[in-house]
């Protein structure tokens, strides 16, 4: 610890230090070294490494692209197969394959990805943030999903793809019926793509909540904002589901347990429930995204806001929550109780209610506007008449009785392209039409765009449209051929003549996208003359994003002096007051290395002073070992699994590993952190540095992650959701499983209620040691917590230790009976956290010991604490579950 009396040589270690105000100047020495600590090498050595949000943006978008045209190839040579009765170009197993591949494709590895790409681009650009709350986990985030895309095509060359569908329905997805490597690979590729997704989920919350702009109130975000942070949280706490439900049937298929099997207890139903919980809500997680687009996109075009704001914003969040609550909308047909059939179709109708607040929304938006006619504009408007169609087929399927008449033919088909197409697609093109210019600084060819729009309209209304004619007529879903006796023939030769003209649109899109990026006149810095903060950086955006952080007072930054906001985004009505603007060339300097402004999460004050990470290759690495778990585990080669795992803990051990803690003050500087308010007294400019005077007794703020500061503590609570989700999926499964059982429950007696009370002492007693070795480092007591440490791992191994001997002392195993696969997994997944919670707790102990914390800076020894308290609150549950509710509601007759 350095004299408190001398100033800090390093900024990165300070421990606080007062916020300065001032301006940076285009091509100034200040901005060349904002470049400088922000720019990625370039070459092969950087491509891996970068943690650029907006590189990784793009990466997203090109690879769903790409994921597009395979998926889009697939469903060509399918309508080709169909285009007439009796063809034989493909047989029935290659038909199965393709419809799989064509759906997993298109809904997992397109639609949200490219949601994914656009809002990493935009979120720290239109939040007026230098970058995402997580940058590494935001480079993982990517690398998981192109391997998790790789991995699921990977037995596809090989003739064996998954073949059951995308929603891949037991029993048929069982081993009895389905032998080959394909369903596993599309079971353990699809948990790699959910832990990719989830970890994108928890940097867009944690972003949203911590790297606002000073000013950026909840009702100033953009609407794309609200449209994906809503499924962002969607994904907490749905993926597990699905996650879970994948893995459960590749432990069936290759484990030999029992959850999907009928002969033994389990329930092929229990499959539908845990998909379309999740599946329901993924739905909306595709669209609201793109309502977003449309909603902030529109009104550039109809040169006034967006009509509702809020009424569209509060829409979006309830369209979620009613989602969630709707997924037997996709089961109306499996014999549900008319109760529940009732309950469910009712909400399946008002889940149509905050939608149509969304249209009516655009509609009134262009009806008291001044469209310009752009290309942008044909695409958001047809957009519009796209969603009404595929809404008004929505609300048709949740009657009941029209339901189970459109069950499984090609009226659904036709709902779904509109819904997860055309809703997706449509958007997703006028936003790259309309971003393009931010991302390339160069325009697109405004006649040949329009043509490429008509060419999509027109193919895709003549491709889907008449898939709802099809189902009408009776057309089965799924089906390779048909006859010619059927009536189908015709309206299948007009959707495939559709489906081509549709592809060639895609094609001329992308061949305007990809001439305009090397031709396209320049396009400035705001073509659009838009309102957002993403339009007042230069185009292309510089690496830092923003050379000073700006203030936003309104909605509407860049349309302030037309409509006369207010701070509250009220027009002016010539009171006294002065009306307070958005400062956007003037506000904090931030260059004292990678660092960004971290606010408050309600109301946008300025709070933290952050560091962010440098490039780094752990995210690839990870990335790969990850990758290579499964790859083992599909060819059941354990020891190679296991090495794999090594190295992920590993490379997460690297990538978490702290600084020491060596703080340093300013002279006279307090660290009771106090929070900041925007400085106006830097008004003299200096053209040598490019810097503004500043101002060295303003606000102070503390540097670095610094407890409730701390991203990491909010990346850590919102982990722990949606791993709380996954726990509750895992009791639901044991209590729906033990309803619907009529075998005796448990079979072979009561559970041992001995080994569960001495290991929930023992849990209850570790997070005790752990919480008071934080109050020892916090009072700089460091061999107290050392020791106190080092307790908590002792009763965490006891813990393992105990599970162990009972799970050897029981006289079934996993693939024994229904119950035994239950026990085993839900106290195995538990264990696993443990394990993770020890090594944790190990790696906390030797930092500690090490000195890496003191007083002011633990916040790691804060989250893995969080961490491990949750893994005991979760055992509570489990003990209750497994160990006590048999005694209340077994049976044993």
């Amino acid at each position: 610890m350095t004299d408190p009396a001398t100033p800090a040589t390093d900024p990165a270690l300070r421990l606080a230090r007062p916020l300065v105000v001032g301006r940076v100047a285009p091509g100034s020495a200040a901005e060349a070294q904002l470049r400088a600590l922000w720019d990625t090498p370039p070459g092969w050595r950087g491509w891996p490494a970068t943690v650029d949000h907006k590189s990784i943006g793009l990466r997203y978008i090109v690879t769903a692209f790409v994921f597009l045209l395979a998926g889009g190839a697939e469903a060509l040579v399918m309508r080709v197969q169909l285009a007439r009765p009796n063809a034989t170009l493909l047989t029935p197993q290659q038909y199965d394959q393709l419809f799989t591949m064509h759906g997993v494709t298109m809904i997992f590895l397109y639609a949200l990805p490219v949601l994914s790409g656009f809002s990493n681009y935009l979120w720290p650009l239109v939040l007026g943030a230098r970058d995402m709350a997580f940058p590494r986990l935001n480079a993982l985030s990517y690398w998981l999903f192109l391997f998790a895309g790789l991995f699921l095509y990977a037995s596809f060359p090989l003739g064996e793809a998954p073949d059951a569908g995308w929603f891949n329905y037991v029993p048929l997805a069982g081993l009895v019926y389905d032998t080959g490597p394909n369903i596993d690979v599309y079971a353990l590729g699809m948990v790699l793509l959910g832990i990719s997704t989830t970890v994108g989920s928890i940097n867009f919350v944690v972003t949203l909540l911590r790297m606002r702009a000073p000013g950026m109130s909840l009702n100033r975000l953009p609407v794309l904002v609200w449209g994906t942070l809503t499924a962002s949280g969607a994904n907490l706490l749905a993926v597990p589901s699905v996650s879970l439900a994948f893995l459960m049937l590749w432990l069936d298929r290759r484990i030999g347990t029992h959850f999907f099997d009928v002969l033994d207890g389990g329930r092929p139903l229990l499959w539908q429930h845990l998909f379309w919980m999740f599946g329901h809500p993924w739905v909306y997680v595709v669209v609201l995204p793109a309502m977003g687009i449309v909603s902030d996109a529109l009104p550039v075009f109809c040169r006034r806001p967006l009509v509702g704001y809020e009424p569209v914003a509060l829409a979006t969040v309830a369209t979620m929550m009613i989602g969630f609550v709707v997924w037997i909308h996709h089961m109306f047909a499996t014999g549900i109780a008319p109760l529940a059939l009732s309950f469910f179709g009712a909400a399946s109708m008002v889940i149509s209610v905050p939608s149509a607040v969304a249209t009516f929304a655009w509609i009134a938006t262009i009806w008291t506007g001044r469209p310009v006619f752009r290309v942008p504009f044909y695409y958001f408007a047809g957009f519009v008449l796209l969603f009404v169609v595929g809404g008004v087929s929505g609300v048709m399927t949740a009657a009941v009785s029209l339901d189970w008449q459109l069950t499984d033919t090609y009226f659904v088909v036709a709902h779904l392209h509109y819904v997860l197409l055309g809703i997706n697609v449509f958007p997703v093109i006028g936003g790259l039409y309309f971003w393009f210019p931010k991302v390339t600084g160069r325009m697109t060819n405004e006649r040949f765009g329009k043509l490429v729009f008509w060419v999509l309209f027109v193919g895709f209304n003549v491709a889907f449209f008449p898939m709802h004619i099809a189902g009408l007529l009776g057309m089965p879903r799924r089906i390779y051929t048909y006859g010619p006796d059927m009536g189908w023939s015709t309206v299948n030769l007009i959707t495939s003549a559709g489906s081509f003209v549709f592809a060639l649109g895609v094609l001329m899109f992308l061949a305007d996208l990809l001439h305009s990026m090397r031709r396209g006149p320049p396009a400035g810095s705001n073509p659009w003359d838009a309102p957002t903060l993403e339009w007042s950086t230069a185009s292309p955006p510089p690496s830092y994003n923003f050379a000073v952080v700006p203030h936003v007072c309104s909605r509407h930054p860049l349309w302030e002096a037309r409509l006369g906001e207010d701070e509250s985004g009220n027009p002016d009505g010539g009171g006294k007051d002065r009306i307070a603007r958005s400062t956007l060339e003037e506000g904090y300097l931030l260059s004292e290395g990678r660092e960004a402004l971290g606010t408050t999460a309600l109301d946008a004050v300025p709070d933290v002073i952050l560091k962010m990470p440098e490039d780094s290759y752990a995210p690839f690495w990870l990335g790969v070992f990850a990758t290579m778990v499964f790859a083992a585990l599909s060819l059941r080669a354990w020891v190679l699994a296991a090495a794999a795992l090594a190295g992920c803990a590993v490379t997460i051990a690297v990538w978490l590993w702290p600084e020491r803690a060596l703080i340093q003050r300013e002279p006279g500087t307090d660290t009771s952190g106090i929070r900041a308010g925007m400085l106006t007294d830097s008004t003299q400019y200096d053209p040598a540095t490019g810097h503004g005077t500043v101002a060295r007794d303003g606000p102070i703020l503390p540097v670095g992650s610094a407890g409730e500061r701390s991203g990491g503590w909010w990346g850590c609570l919102t982990l722990i959701i949606t791993e709380g989700a996954l726990f509750g999926y895992l009791i639901f499964t044991y209590l729906y499983l033990a309803a619907q059982t009529a075998q005796r429950w448990p079979p072979e007696g009561l559970p041992k209620l001995g080994p569960g009370i001495a290991n929930t002492a023992i849990l209850l007693s570790s997070s005790g040691f752990v919480w008071f070795c934080e109050r020892c480092v916090r009072r700089r007591r460091q061999r107290l917590a050392v020791a106190s440490m080092a307790v908590a791992v002792v009763l965490g191994i006891a813990f393992v230790g105990i599970q162990l001997h009972e799970w050897h002392n029981h006289p079934y195993g996993p693939a024994t009976h229904l119950y035994g696969s239950l026990y085993f997994t839900i106290t195995g997944f538990h264990m696993a956290h443990v394990v993770v919670g020890i090594v944790v707790l190990a790696l906390l102990l030797l930092w500690i010991a090490l000195g890496y914390f003191d007083g002011e800076r633990c916040v790691a020894l804060t989250i893995g604490g969080l961490y491990w308290h949750f893994v005991d609150v979760v055992w509570l549950f489990i003990f209750t579950t497994l160990y006590l509710t048999p005694y209340v509601i077994g049976r044993h007759s």
